[in-house]
């Protein structure tokens, strides 16, 4: 049995989400910062976005989430088809998804692709790290602002895989962390921003039922 006081208690905003569109097989929402996508491992983390979507569509469900400090645009299927098909979407990688981040630093390459494999940090849990031995990860980017004042750069991120953190991870190891990362930033980064500047802007994808191809964007606030 895990002991309760190595869980992490993850206050949730009161920040409601935005409902970005509607139909009879899915919604498509952005989430608030400082909201876990589904209940977390203690229990004070219960309240989340999917509790709250589903106070008013009880039939929603998961198909994928964002970390507790992304904010953006998160797809839940509302009928079993609309869930088997948006999975298989997934899985083929055919969803395509952008964020937008600021990072610390000015980016040199307009834009490039990072190909580093992840894993779990056994040691530093619930962290990740680069490491020759895991997951194949690839993150594609671009440059879509330099400020030399601030010394920040405003990027376009395009992960083709989806593991745990690897936005975060693969900026880091290209000398540009996203700026407010309590996870991996240094205190110089993480006192530049309030919150972590990472923001899920856009999802493509085919429509379960229609299979008209869907595209929503929803700008960063930041």
């Amino acid at each position: 049995m895990t002991d309760l006081s190595e869980l992490a208690v993850l206050p949730a905003t009161e920040q409601p989400f935005t409902l970005l569109f509607e139909d009879e097989q899915l919604l498509v929402v952005s989430k608030p910062t400082k909201l876990l996508t589904v209940p977390g491992r203690h229990p004070a983390n219960k309240d989340c976005l999917i509790s709250r979507v589903q106070r008013e569509w009880p039939t929603a469900s998961v198909v994928h989430r964002l970390d507790y400090d992304t904010s953006g645009i998160v797809l839940l299927p509302l009928t079993k088809r609309a869930l088997s098909e948006l999975s298989k979407q997934f899985q083929a990688r055919s969803i395509s998804k952008q964020y937008q981040a600021v990072v610390a630093g000015l980016v040199e390459k307009t834009q490039g692709e990072i190909n580093l494999p992840i894993a779990a940090d056994p040691e530093n849990r619930p962290l990740y790290k680069i490491c020759k031995s895991g997951k194949a990860s690839v993150s594609h980017f671009q440059v879509v602002e330099r400020d030399s004042m601030r010394q920040q750069s405003r990027l376009l991120l395009m992960p083709v895989t989806g593991r745990s953190h690897q936005l975060r991870l693969h900026t880091r190891a290209i000398g540009h962390p996203i700026l407010g990362d309590t996870l991996y930033g240094t205190p110089d980064n993480i006192a530049q921003a309030g919150r972590l500047l990472l923001h899920a802007c856009n999802i493509s994808f085919i429509h379960p039922f229609t299979a008209e191809q869907m595209s929503l964007t929803n700008p960063a606030e930041f």
